[in-house]
């Protein structure tokens, strides 16, 4: 992840020291749904920097149908945001109605706040649409002086979001899922490095790379990691990188070949 700027830093820690009382006192008073929402909308504009007045509406939320807030950034939607009273526990089904309306507009990310937790999400575009729980914190239990605390706010800031930190963050935290580390696992890169050290501690056995992914699939890896869309997306996702590679491989062979071709002398005539 990025280094968070030294004034963004600033910033996010003057707002979990402002805003951690108030989020207590709201709580202790347990005020409802629109006065959370009031307090949501000073939060990202004080503590996560987008602009109260351009970059925060509420013009998608229709009768409070599909959600309460929306952020926008240039003209362009890239969040929605479904507020729940503060003392209110969060659950899952609480952000359907958001998810649903962020698949429509082709928005990836949904926020669900009660002010206090801020859970976030990422929409997953398979058939039925689903979500994916990337990140649930609790902001009053954020340490001020923590830089790991500070850098978790960072993903959703104005400047962090510009930057893309919270999709990076999502693809770092993707690449180390169990259900990405199982698919890698069954690669055949990765099956003749364990048939090579197999055979260096038994060089007498004959063992082969299918007989290891057997091991591996009937025996090591849970099924849960084995079965279902996200080991499937993992499996995608690694064939897809792998593709790329060997496309990219063959782009360089194919233009070395070409300028070893180019600087060859042309034959003198008879």
């Amino acid at each position: 992840m990025p280094a968070v700027p030294k004034k963004v830093s600033e910033r996010l820690i003057q707002g979990l020291k402002r805003y951690q009382p108030i989020l207590q006192s709201a709580k202790s008073r347990d005020v409802g749904e629109a006065d959370t929402v009031t307090i949501i909308k000073d939060m990202l504009a004080d503590v996560f920097g987008y602009d109260k007045y351009s970059d925060v509406t509420s013009e998608h939320s229709i009768r409070g149908t599909y959600c309460d807030l929306a952020i926008k950034i240039e003209g362009q939607l890239q969040t929605l945001i479904e507020v729940k009273a503060i003392g209110l526990d969060l659950k899952d089904p609480h952000v359907k109605q958001a998810i649903d309306y962020a698949a429509n507009q082709g928005v990836d990310w949904v926020l669900l706040t009660n002010g206090v937790v801020w859970r976030v999400y990422h929409l997953v575009f398979t058939r039925p649409i689903e979500q994916e729980l990337v990140l649930e914190i609790d902001f009053c239990k954020l340490n001020p002086r923590s830089e790991a605390d500070i850098e978790v706010l960072y993903l959703w800031c104005k400047e962090g979001w510009q930057r893309s930190v919270l999709g990076e963050y999502h693809t770092q935290k993707q690449a180390l899922s169990r259900f990405f580390v199982g698919a890698m696992l069954q690669t055949a890169p990765v099956l003749d490095v364990i048939r090579r050290e197999l055979r260096r501690v038994s060089p007498d056995v004959k063992i082969d790379s299918d007989q290891i992914k057997e091991v591996l699939v009937n025996e090591v890896i849970k099924r849960e990691v084995l079965e279902g869309d996200k080991a499937d997306e993992a499996r995608k996702k690694i064939t897809r990188a792998a593709n790329k590679a060997l496309r990219i491989a063959a782009g360089k062979t194919a233009q070395a070949s070409a300028q070893q071709a180019s600087s060859w002398p042309e034959e003198m005539p008879e």
